[in-house]
């Protein structure tokens, strides 16, 4: 036994033991390839760690560089989009477009529109439009900002750049992400546009009705008459129509109606605006003059009378107001 032990280790170690040069010339290569092997695998367990972190952190950096690529696009597309607002007035908004069809609407150039609803609106809705420097003032949108997080309710409204912003482009939701767009759109609107037509479109897309939308077709529904042939007491209860015109209904008789059966809210806004508050917000800026004067108009309709042939003077009852009134009233007749 001991003689069989010595003999297998004789041979285990004649296999790696070389007898003379020549046969350890003829294992180098084996040994020094299973060397190298060796030195890969550890390397690869070195160096892979790091490659994949590597990885990672380029497609987080590739992502961030679409993203803010991204961004750029957008603000350059809203950019043209309001550029073109100063020569083009769109058909259609992203209000109307949401409230579906048939929408009772038409475009009526300022020109046409009575001073007392211009001054109205600046009073009512934006009293500091043409001489605020910007789209709103900071101080209050952070209060709006911080009431919205703490749920208070809204200490100062929107600015008419902000609602106009929200009625081309965006959605009734309300949410942080909206509001933050809206601000951006309405300080490009305030860049870009004059105080004159961004009240402009203003008027002929805010909502006076159920799908019926702008001055033009507001007048002409509720009152029977053009924009420019507008009284100051009419002009007043317009404003008061705006907060709840979902809810606002055509009296039989032409006039908004504050029946019976009318809801309260409506009854209270459009009382308040046209009783009170309009006719004292016009007085503290100085009459109706002096608040379309903060825009820098000095004329009055009047002084376009001679153009009220044109299609954007809103002279000739549209007829989607027609077709609405009918729709409502088979007996009635223009």
């Amino acid at each position: 036994m001991h003689r069989q032990s010595q003999i297998k280790r004789s041979v285990s170690n004649s296999l790696y033991r070389p007898r003379n040069i020549g046969q350890s010339i003829i294992l180098l290569p084996f040994l020094f390839g299973k060397a190298r092997t060796m030195a890969a695998i550890e390397a690869s367990t070195t160096v892979t760690t790091p490659i994949r972190k590597r990885k990672k952190k380029h497609i987080i950096l590739r992502s961030i560089g679409w993203f803010f690529k991204l961004v750029i696009a957008l603000v350059i597309l809203s950019l043209l989009a309001t550029i073109s607002f100063i020569w083009w007035t769109p058909p259609r908004t992203s209000y109307m477009m949401q409230s579906g069809e048939p929408v009772v609407y038409q475009y009526v150039s300022i020109d046409h529109i009575s001073r007392y609803v211009l001054a109205a609106t600046i009073a009512h809705e934006d009293q500091e439009l043409g001489t605020r420097p910007g789209a709103f003032d900071i101080e209050a949108f952070n209060a709006r900002a911080k009431a919205y997080i703490e749920g208070k309710p809204d200490p100062s409204g929107s600015t008419i750049p902000q609602q106009l912003a929200k009625n081309i482009f965006l959605t009734p939701q309300q949410n942080a992400v909206r509001k933050g767009i809206e601000a951006g759109l309405a300080t490009e609107f305030s860049l870009i546009l004059s105080e004159e037509r961004i009240l402009e479109l203003y008027l002929n897309y805010a909502q006076f009705g159920p799908k019926l939308y702008g001055i033009c077709a507001a007048t002409w529904y509720y009152f029977g008459n053009p924009p420019w042939n507008i009284t100051e007491y009419q002009a007043a209860q317009l404003m008061g129509v705006l907060p709840l015109p979902n809810l606002v209904q055509r009296a039989k008789d032409g006039g908004i109606y504050l029946g019976p059966v009318v809801n309260f809210r409506v009854w209270d806004y459009v009382n308040g605006a046209a009783n009170v508050h309009v006719p004292r917000q016009i007085e503290g800026m100085g009459g109706w003059k002096a608040a379309v004067a903060t825009i820098g108009i000095t004329d009055t309709a009047a002084d376009h009378a001679n153009e009220r042939g044109s299609a954007d003077s809103c002279s000739a009852m549209p007829s989607s107001v027609l077709d609405r009134i009918k729709q409502e009233d088979s007996t009635w007749k223009p």
